[in-house]
This record gives C-alpha cells, structure tokens and sequence, in this order.
C-alpha cells in the first residue's frame, strides 16, 4: 500500500467557518451557533470534515478545471453520476448511488413477474473515497464568543441577532490511497461495486486497462479484475488535490468575518501504510497552540521504514517563527526533510510524486 499523508495547521481570527443553525440558549430570537465540540470538560470549535471537502471539490472546480458530477436527486436523496472515468471528483471523493432498474434478459428484454410487472434488480454503485480527512479543530482552548450584531438597513428599529465567534489555530488532516485512484473494482459489496459493464466500457475507450486485483480472488483462486485508467491521468488528479490547498478558501460568514483557510504549517509525505502518524504534532501548552518538533522526531525515528521518500514541511512567515531554527536544525541532521515557504514545499512534494 502506498499513500500520501498530510497535516496541516490553519491560523483563523474573529471567524465562524461552519456554523450549526440556530442557538435556542440565548434570548435573542435571531442566533446561529457554531460548530464546536466538548473535550476534556470544554468546547472547542470545529469545521466538519465534509465542509473541508466542500471547498477542496470548490478549489479543484474553480481553479484545476475539474469537470464536476452532476447531482441527481430523487425525494429526499441525492447522488452523483458515479462516473469515475469521466469525473475525477468521483474517483477523488467517492459516492454512492442507490438505485434500481429494470431486469433485462439475454434478449435484452424486460423480465416480468407473475403479476406482468417489471421485476427490479439493485445497481447500486458505491466507491469508497481514496481521499480521507479529519475535521478541522482547534489545537488550544480560547473561549467562543457569542456577539450581538443587527440588521439596520431597513426603516424602524434594527433587527438584533447574535453570532459565535472565535479565534483559533486548527490542525486537521488527509491521507489518498495512491493505488485506488483511478482505479475501480466490480465486487458486488458496499463500497467495492465501484462501476457496472457500461461503465467499464466507457472507462476503457478513455484508455483503462484490466489488471489483476491484488487482494481479491475468485472462487476458483484467480485474482478479480480491476479496471484502471492511465497512469498520466492518475497522477493529475493526485497532484491536482495537492496542489489545490494552496489556494483553498471557504467557510461561513466569509462577507464579514473573512479568512483564510490555506495551511499556516503543512507536512507532507508519502507512506508504506494506511496509518495516519501525524494526528500529535500540535498540542495545547499554557492556553497556546504549538507545534512539538520533539513530536515529529519520534515519528520519524518510529516510522523511518515507512516513510517512501522525503518529508517536507512548509511554515508561512510570520506563523510560529520560532520553530525557524528547530526546524532549520532537524534538516540539517536528517537529509530527508526539506522545510520551507508553505506553497514551495507544496509544489515540491507534488513534484516528487508518482503512482504505479
């Protein structure tokens, strides 16, 4: 297994990025809350982990010119095309189709039962996401602060509502399974029925090949099949992602509590695993959030037969300036780190990767 891991630390002020409708613990009628969470006795404010993918499919849409799935919608469910071939926010991000269509026979005939009415088979498609995320959190407790606005364009008296808002540096993390993207099997169970024949059709004519799958075997011991697209495609869409947090933006409340929401700190790196090691690297100490250098030598030296090449981590000026010489200092003793500017470190990672 091959994956790349990520970590990131965002720096916010005086925002509300993903808010929870509204606050029935306050007297004014008009008040949103954000989202937060309890842990360790106290609430510490959070962007869901499917906001964050919002803005990465948004960053990709806008500024990589991904072709995004369209959304169907039936009742009170909605889901994408499920065509990973031919849109790579459904290979990238997954999906999940619940359907069910018409028995044909050999003929190609509808098969009817014994009351003449169609009989109806499940072509339920569902792909797991090759990219995983965390939710954003805050790394150190700082109060979220309820604050009294209005609304007083109108004639007669202004219109009172309240809104949470906070300061906060949250880390979050990601991880894409190199050998899934672009890659898509036929299984039939929940999350493996990726496309149908006439998918794999269409995935074919784009290019895509049978190889054998290296886990799943039929019932005679053959390996199952799987369909992949070509390699240069692939790796767009990997770098693609990658290169997307560069310029990521988002969040609620952004007309009057504006953010950036592009990493502060990133670290990047490709792994012999699906384990995520990084989840330590930010910790509270006396009410401020920090990075722990000694955190990250640990992992390196707990996982350095892991590690598939280099490590880079990448700070922006004027955030956490002291681990300057910390960091200046681990390059020095270990070769397989680089450390830079945020965006420099990105697009270098992105250079160094490749898939099989």
């Amino acid at each position: 297994m091959k994956t790349i891991q990520g970590y990131v630390l965002i720096d916010v002020d005086v925002v509300a990025l993903n808010n929870a409708g509204g606050d029935k613990s306050t007297n004014l009628e008009n008040a949103v809350m954000t989202k937060k969470i309890r842990k360790e006795g106290r609430e510490y404010p959070y962007v869901s982990g499917q906001a964050w993918r919002y803005w990465w499919r948004n960053e990709l849409a806008r500024s990589y010119k991904w072709e995004m799935s369209p959304v169907e919608r039936e009742k009170k469910i909605a889901f994408t095309k499920a065509n990973p071939a031919v849109y790579p926010d459904d290979d990238i991000f997954g999906y999940m189709r619940a359907a069910k269509a018409e028995m044909k026979d050999e003929k190609g005939e509808v098969v009817l039962d014994k009351k003449g009415n169609p009989v109806k088979e499940d072509v339920t498609l569902t792909r797991v996401s090759p990219l995983k995320n965390s939710a954003l959190i805050a790394v150190a407790y700082n109060p979220i602060i309820q604050n009294w606005a209005s609304m007083t364009r109108q004639d007669g008296d202004a219109v009172p509502y309240g809104i949470d808002e906070y300061c906060a540096v949250m880390k979050g993390m990601f991880s894409i399974d190199l050998e899934s993207v672009g890659t898509f099997s036929m299984i039939n169970r929940s999350g493996f029925m990726n496309i149908n024949d006439s998918l794999k059709k269409e995935a074919k004519e784009k290019g895509a090949v049978e190889i054998d799958d290296p886990i799943a075997k039929d019932k005679t011991g053959n390996p199952m099949k799987l369909i992949r697209l070509p390699k240069d495609i692939r790796e767009k869409r990997v770098k693609d992602t990658i290169l997307a947090l560069k310029t990521l933006s988002g969040g609620a409340k952004q007309s009057t509590n504006m953010a950036d929401v592009t990493p502060k700190l990133i670290v990047l790196t490709q792994f012999h695993s699906g384990n995520h090691p990084f989840s330590h690297l930010a910790k509270e100490d006396h009410g401020k959030a920090v990075f722990s250098v000694e955190a990250l030598k640990e992992i390196l030296k707990d996982y350095q037969k892991q590690f598939c090449g280099k490590l880079f981590i990448g700070k922006r000026a004027g955030f956490m300036d002291e681990l300057d010489e910390k960091l200046k200092s681990l390059v020095a003793e270990n070769p397989l780190i680089e450390y830079g500017p945020v965006n420099e470190m990105i697009e270098k990672f992105v250079s160094t990767i490749t898939v099989e």
